[in-house]
């Protein structure tokens, strides 16, 4: 589906999707100054929060995986220049002192996610649910009226 194979991930989002927000930081992994620092470790699970958005006819489908959260972790909200915002925060598993840690690899911390929808939405009507680990928000299209076509005889 991307228009350019991904150096980067396994990333469905495209450069030239005016829709994607994705975007990639070169500099991530550069040891800067903590004051010039790009992302923070607040932040850290933003990039591993997946999420997929599909068109269908009636509405615009977006699927995020969020493995062990609960739907009262997650928040959901659209903002009135049509903007979509998904966000929440994974804890950190509390650590007993008599605990050994052989290897940690699920992220923790906050992730905040924003896409700009299209202008045929309808704001007021967006749900969101959340079964498995996999939250869903679908977004209404508004109705798009077909023009009423009047056949006209030809006389002569």
């Amino acid at each position: 589906m991307a228009m350019i194979p991904s150096f980067f991930g396994n990333r469905r989002s495209s450069v030239f999707d005016p829709f994607s927000l994705d975007v990639w930081d070169p500099f991530k992994d550069f040891p800067f100054p903590s004051s010039l620092a790009t992302r923070s470790p607040e932040t850290s699970s933003f990039v591993n929060t997946r999420i997929d958005w599909k068109e269908t006819p009636e509405a615009h489908v977006f699927k995020a995986d969020l493995p062990g959260l609960k739907k009262e972790e997650v928040k959901v909200e659209v903002e009135d220049d049509r903007m979509l915002q998904i966000s929440g925060e994974r804890k950190i598993e509390k650590e007993d002192k008599n605990d050994t840690w052989h290897r940690v690899e699920r992220s923790s911390g906050k992730f905040s996610r924003r896409f700009r929808l299209p202008e045929n939405v309808k704001m007021d009507q967006v749900k969101a649910s959340m079964e498995n680990g996999v939250l869903t928000v679908t977004v209404p299209k508004v109705e798009v009226k077909k023009p009423d076509v009047k056949s006209i005889d030809i006389s002569g």
